[in-house]
């Protein structure tokens, strides 16, 4: 994965992003994000926009604080 173009996720504006930017931030895999979606068994919970998968900016930094 490119990590260049991605934004440090305290700074990202966005509301909802990609599960493949989901994944970077969280050090996990997009297969993974894919498959807590998929069995409603993950510490987040994506929302759909236009079919995709789109992961909560808040989300992911609620769960990055919680892991410091």
């Amino acid at each position: 994965m490119n990590e260049s173009k991605y934004v440090a996720p305290l700074q990202e504006g966005r509301i909802a992003i990609s599960t493949n930017e989901a994944a970077f931030y969280l050090g996990r895999k997009p297969q993974t994000l894919r498959k807590w979606a998929s069995l409603e068994s993950g510490p987040l919970r994506p929302v759909r926009i236009n079919g995709r998968l789109a992961w909560a900016v808040a989300d992911i930094k609620r769960l990055l604080k919680e892991g410091e």
